[in-house]
């Protein structure tokens, strides 16, 4: 990789000489303005306002434009006189947790590479020792006129720089956040924390840019003279108002399905609506119905328990009533008994009489 910079690292009394190298690119399609009715290609020309020529690079220079329209020149002579301590010097200043470096800060990102074999040692000693720290090293250094800060950290076995922004440059987020108070409820929290896990972690080295690959295909298609068929865009919702769990709900079967987990679940859900079938109905009949069977079980009892009153109250009058006739029949009997014994006493009576008299 060529090197845009050199220089050196200042860790103290220790100087590393370094270079440095862009660590990202950028892969965006670059159209070229052309005039639309013969294609011919519309170029900038760099026109002097005074004089209306045509003015070629080594021909311009710099200069800052006051308040009321002055051109004050400023040349390359004036800018390298200045104090500039970081002109060709990385100035490692702090180190710090890498969680205190607000994101809103990070800029673009260099690779600094040890610059000749007596830098290899300082460069490996520097590189272990924010490995070993776990903190990153905060930075001043000087790239296209300006100074700039930047982060140091451990990439895999190399040193990265982060670019970032001067603390200044970051806009407080006045009048962003919603006027109104809004509330959130559990319900739609879980749903949210439901889509969260849906979506889950993601292979980074996955992700790609889709609309520069579509638009590589417009002028593959364009170049090779196919017709181009217009995709069909979906439908975003934008600026509709939506019911948001109803919004959350199809979010988490949409994330669900992109993963491949929309089929398995569909069979889960069609194993237990199969299961629902085969039990929870006949539960509810089962329950439907034992209220009336219960309260028939009760009548019944009921009945039964009035029947074997009535059987008992039967057989009480029945007893009474065979009681009554056996101690009728028996009184009876007794008093037969008794007019026989009295017959018999009298016969037996009788007889002597007889006999005296004979």
């Amino acid at each position: 990789m060529r090197s845009i910079w050199n220089g050196a690292i200042s860790f103290g009394l220790v100087s590393i000489p370094i270079k440095l190298v862009n660590a990202t690119e950028n892969h965006s399609i670059h159209f070229r303005q052309i005039h639309l009715a013969d294609g011919g290609r519309i170029r900038y020309r760099k026109v002097c306002e005074l004089d209306e020529e045509e003015v070629s690079g080594g021909e311009i220079g710099k200069a800052y434009e006051d308040a009321d329209g002055t051109m004050i020149p400023i040349t390359d002579e004036d800018l390298a006189q200045l104090p500039l301590p970081t002109a060709k010097t990385i100035e490692i200043v702090a180190f710090v947790p890498a969680d205190e470096i607000d994101p809103l800060q990070m800029d673009a990102a260099y690779y600094l590479s040890a610059n000749g074999v007596p830098a290899a040692k300082p460069y490996t000693l520097l590189r272990e020792a924010l490995k070993r720290s776990n903190k990153v090293a905060v930075a001043k250094y000087a790239l296209r006129g300006r100074e700039r800060l930047g982060m140091l950290r451990v990439v895999d076995d190399v040193i990265a720089m982060h670019g970032l922004l001067w603390p200044d440059e970051i806009r407080a987020p006045e009048g962003v956040a919603p006027d109104s108070d809004v509330t959130v409820r559990d319900a739609e929290l879980d749903l949210a924390d439901a889509l969260m896990d849906t979506l889950g972690e993601v292979d980074m080295d996955s992700l790609h840019d889709d609309y520069r690959e579509a638009v590589e295909e417009l002028i593959a298609a364009k170049a090779s003279g196919e017709a181009v068929q217009p995709s069909e865009s979906e439908d975003s919702g934008g600026g509709k108002v939506i019911d948001l769990i109803a919004a959350l709900e199809s979010s988490v079967r949409a994330a669900k399905k992109s993963r491949g987990e929309g089929e398995a679940e569909a069979e889960g859900e069609a194993e237990g609506k199969e299961d629902m079938a085969d039990v929870h109905p006949i539960k509810k009949k089962t329950q439907q119905k034992s209220t009336p069977k219960s309260t028939g079980t009760k009548k019944s009892t009921a009945s039964t328990a009035k029947k074997t009153k009535q059987k008992k109250t039967t057989t009480k009058s029945t007893s009474s009533a065979s009681s009554s006739k056996g101690s009728s029949s028996a009184n009876s009997a007794k008093k037969q008994t008794s007019s026989s014994g009295r017959s018999t006493t009298k016969k037996k009576t009788a007889a002597p009489r007889k006999r005296a008299s004979a």
